[in-house]
């Protein structure tokens, strides 16, 4: 019979609607049904699309003793990260302090007023069996022993961040800054497989746009290096979907040969956006990164796209239970699909070898090196293509993230300006047509929906601040200013409910759960964090609406980021690409409508392809981090040519004609 869940908007608790547990949703009811029965919280975390998240309900959440020890002893909470990033923000901070290590499923143990006394990650079955009849049986002789702990827990993680730098306390990050960052990041960096650190290897998607931006502002080689070569490797590697592209989560090796397979929305929005950038900073590096955008925006609008034109969160690692199974193949079954000669020859070319790269014989599918014959590649990877269509497909997280489908708004208006597509331009616009439609409930934003049912989770920083960027980059993608003007009352919005007196934002707004632990979001992890996603939003809003206020209050949000951008640049590339781009004025160039387009918001963008238009390819190849209003209707052309004005911080230039006059890279 199915439990409490069956009636949740997050698909990662209807999978646990039919587990023999006694779940409940995060809310004030199962905290008072805590205290009523006296009994701890048992508090999972996790996500749809994890693999040990699966693997730890199979063995544990699926089997009735381990169900019937939970009813017995504890009121088991479930908690779906993607809809709840405070709570999960609040219990990871606590997992990684009392570990040293976090991860997901997190596994926490409560009092009934939600302080912590126990915490972890994955548990096989037999340690979770042992540690619940423990805690059932302390709880049961000395429940104030494990109330001390649980207060004593919290108490010292308070002092600790009260201990951390106050906005203000730390001068200002300066250009002095931005190069040390990148010097830092150098000496990190993986020179002989690209990225950062060992295994398991993230994509540092913030990061290598904000080295992008340092190029482009500099002209220092080294940047570019470094993202160029770190975003091939990924690119020729089993992390990246060779066959329907796409990249996954992470790789569990140092040369990114095998990922961890789940493909997560924030991801890939991200990278979509940095090898937009590359493709129109480095020439060289051009064919196979606009290669790589227009895959990945094929697979996103196949896979990811809803019925209600937005974007579904990720697909899983898993499918019918096993890791990887859509996505590796076996040197026999390459031959199978495309005949003997053709199915040898694609194993040398994409690496699967008899013995296998992943596990069992089978291997991931790498592109080391482009082939000789591109049409037979194009007729190969067709057949693959069609070919795994017939396997078991992994399962997908169908709800609509604000503050990812944020993200991806801003990177599909980017890329669709940047390779002339304006079709990627209007189904960015409709997904932000659909989140402002439904995720605005009496003028507050909401975290999340599914099948056009907006959930009850308000929208923390991270979702204001990506969304309105969204806008923003639609605003530049077409010159129509009812964009801006969205954005613009977002961010209001925004500031209301996460400014702080200091000039610095709060992760969650005023009108939020009290948790036990204030959310804490100064850092960038897989995604941007809110006060960088906020930062970077009401700064290019005062870019591109001319409030001189908005960038005051950017410097002011990045100073309070300064500390972790010193110390940890590699945590901080949301904050230090807000950062790059306020050190470059921030600059924005806005171009007149092409002439003999119709003159309207967002016109022209058909009549531009083949065009004769050297200020709008003059923009396109110039330095990543200008921001460039594409067709305002404000600003007229000039005897019948294309005019353009370029503003740096609040100073603006007189307009011009001329293609040399706009921003370029330093030495370029």
């Amino acid at each position: 019979m199915p439990n409490r869940l069956a009636t949740s908007t997050s698909p990662y608790l209807q999978q646990h609607r039919d587990n023999p547990v006694d779940w409940w949703e995060w809310g004030p009811e199962a905290f008072a049904e805590a205290r009523r029965r006296d009994v701890p919280i048992f508090l999972s975390v996790g996500y749809a699309a994890c693999h040990w998240c699966h693997v730890m309900a199979h063995e544990s959440f699926e089997d009735e003793a381990v169900g019937g020890a939970l009813d017995a002893g504890f009121v088991a909470i479930k908690v779906d990260r993607e809809e709840r990033p405070d709570v999960d923000a609040v219990y990871m901070q606590v997992t990684t302090a009392m570990t040293g290590h976090g991860g997901w499923p997190m596994t926490c143990l409560l009092t009934p007023e939600g302080e912590p006394f126990w915490a972890g990650t994955y548990l096989p079955r037999p340690q979770l069996m042992q540690l619940l009849r423990a805690v059932t049986d302390g709880w049961a002789q000395d429940p104030q022993r494990l109330r001390e702990g649980g207060a004593r827990i919290v108490a010292a993680l308070e002092e600790a961040a009260a201990a951390a730098p106050t906005a203000g306390s730390a001068p200002p990050l300066v250009e002095d800054d931005l190069a040390a960052a990148v010097a830092q990041l150098a000496r990190e960096y993986d020179h002989q497989w690209g990225g950062f650190g060992g295994a398991p290897k993230f994509p540092p998607s913030m990061v290598l746009a904000f080295l992008l931006r340092h190029h482009g502002r500099t002209g220092d080689p080294s940047a570019l290096r470094i993202a160029r070569d770190t975003c091939e490797a990924i690119a020729r590697s089993g992390t990246y979907d060779q066959l329907d592209g796409g990249f996954a989560r992470y790789a569990v090796d140092r040369a990114w040969v095998v990922p961890h397979f789940e493909k997560m929305l924030y991801d890939n929005a991200l990278l979509l956006g940095v090898y937009a950038d590359l493709a129109r900073l480095d020439m060289g590096s051009r064919p196979w990164a606009e290669r790589v955008v227009r895959e990945t925006v094929d697979w996103l609008l196949k896979d990811l796209w809803t019925e209600q034109a937005a974007f579904a969160s990720s697909l899983d690692a898993d499918t019918d239970g096993v890791e990887g199974l859509t996505y590796v193949w076996t040197p026999d079954q390459l031959c199978q699909a495309l005949g003997d000669e053709d199915g040898q020859r694609a194993a040398e070319l994409l690496g699967v070898t008899p013995s296998g790269t992943f596990e069992h014989g089978t291997s991931t599918l790498q592109l080391r090196q482009d082939p000789q014959d591109p049409a037979w590649w194009r007729s190969v990877r067709e057949r693959l293509q069609l070919h795994r269509t017939l396997r078991p497909q992994p399962g997908r997280d169908d709800k609509v993230v604000t503050a990812w489908n944020g993200l991806l708004i801003a990177s599909l208006a980017h890329a669709g300006w940047v390779f002339e597509e304006p079709d990627w331009v209007d189904v960015a616009a409709r997904c932000a047509r659909f989140v402002l439609d439904t995720h605005v409930v009496d003028g507050r934003l909401r975290r999340s929906s599914r099948h056009g049912t907006v959930g009850a989770a308000l929208g923390v920083a991270e979702d204001y601040g990506n969304l309105a960027d969204g806008l923003l980059a639609l605003h530049r993608a077409t010159g129509d200013r009812a964009w801006l003007e969205e954005a613009g009352t977002l961010l209001a919005s925004a500031l209301d409910l996460f400014g702080q007196p200091d000039g610095t934002f709060s992760a969650t707004g005023i009108d939020a759960e009290r948790l036990v632990l204030t959310p804490r979001g100064e850092g960038d992890n897989a995604e941007p964090g809110g006060a960088s996603s906020l930062a970077l939003a009401v700064l290019r809003h005062g870019a591109q609406a001319a409030d001189a206020s908005h960038l005051d209050l950017a410097a002011s949000a990045l100073q309070a980021m300064a500390p972790i951008a010193r110390q940890a640049p590699r945590f901080a590339g949301w904050a230090l690409v807000a950062a790059e781009e306020l050190a470059a004025g921030p600059l924005l160039v806005t171009l007149s409508p092409l002439p003999g387009s119709a003159e309207g918001p967002g016109a022209g963008a058909d009549d531009r392809i083949g065009a004769l238009d050297p200020l709008g390819t003059a923009a396109r190849r110039g330095p990543t981090g200008v921001l460039v209003v594409d067709g305002d209707v404000a600003l007229t052309s000039t005897g019948g040519v294309r005019t353009a004005t370029v503003c740096r911080g609040t100073t603006c230039d007189l307009p011009t004609t001329a293609a040399d006059a706009l921003p370029s890279v330093p030495g370029g």
